[in-house]
């Protein structure tokens, strides 16, 4: 099984739609299971396509260069004042159950600070799965704390299900004591920890929105699992070495066997 996580910062990029091409043209190749993409966003004023997604919406765009993938979308908050901003999953697989939840104290869209995370079960295999896709806040928000993010998340795995929550942790996985620590502490498993192949696993440099005084490298881009699995591998890509760069957020694929 072969799954990715992205934070796209759509929208935001120089040659956007070149960049989506390409990362359409890098999914039908690799031809993963699973992909989590985090900001993923639309015109508030666009033309609907269909439900709450819009025309110019970076999941419909994608969607339509991408083969025998179906998705999963919903919308956070409001960025920029001008974008509805959420998340997606694609998969090949059937989706049998999707949902969207917030995970912030506040449900307010129009609240920067307002998170949702995304949810699908799919069919691989004859057996049930669970897939997140994630953007968290950060450790030292007092307002919007991450415990409280992290504990209700934790709260709806079905401990039955095999589950993977991917996504922008928005926690430096370098850092002990903080966040990622916490993520771990909550029972969730890295598969970079599990993994037989590694590399440095760095999916951010310097400077990114959400981390304007970064000067650091960071591992905020995460693939957990509720359980122990057998992963093969785990590498950064769209990083200028392994693919092209499409984001400020560089994105993590991990290959297992289930």
């Amino acid at each position: 099984m072969k799954l990715l996580t992205l934070n796209c910062h759509s929208w935001q990029e120089d040659n956007q739609l070149e960049k989506i091409k390409y990362l359409a043209k890098v999914i039908n190749e690799k031809k993963y299971d699973v992909i989590a993409l985090q900001e993923v966003s639309q015109l508030i004023d666009s033309e609907t396509y269909s439900g709450n997604l819009k025309k110019d919406n970076f999941a419909v765009i994608l969607k339509n260069l991408l083969n025998e993938y179906d998705f999963h979308w919903d919308y956070s908050h409001i960025g920029y004042d001008k974008y509805e901003e959420g998340l997606a999953i694609f998969t090949k697989h059937k989706i049998i159950n999707k949902k969207s939840f917030f995970i912030t104290k506040s449900d307010n869209i129009n609240y920067w600070k307002t998170r949702k995370v995304v949810k699908v079960t799919i069919d691989y295999k004859g057996k049930n799965l669970d897939l997140y896709s994630c953007h968290l806040g950060w450790w030292k928000d007092e307002e919007e704390t991450f415990k409280y993010q992290v504990d209700k998340l934790i709260k709806t795995i079905n401990t039955n299900t095999l589950t993977f929550f991917m996504g922008d942790f928005n926690n430096n996985a370098f850092i002990r004591g903080e966040g990622y620590d916490y993520l771990l502490n909550s029972g969730l498993i890295d598969t970079f920890n599990l993994s037989k192949e590694v590399d440095c696993g760095i999916t951010a440099k310097g400077k990114i929105d959400g981390w304007d005084k970064n000067k650091e490298e960071l591992r905020l881009d995460l693939i957990f699992s509720n359980k122990s699995v057998n992963v093969i591998s785990s590498k950064v890509i769209f990083n200028g070495q392994n693919k092209e760069i499409i984001s400020d957020h560089y994105g993590v694929e991990v290959t297992l066997e289930i």
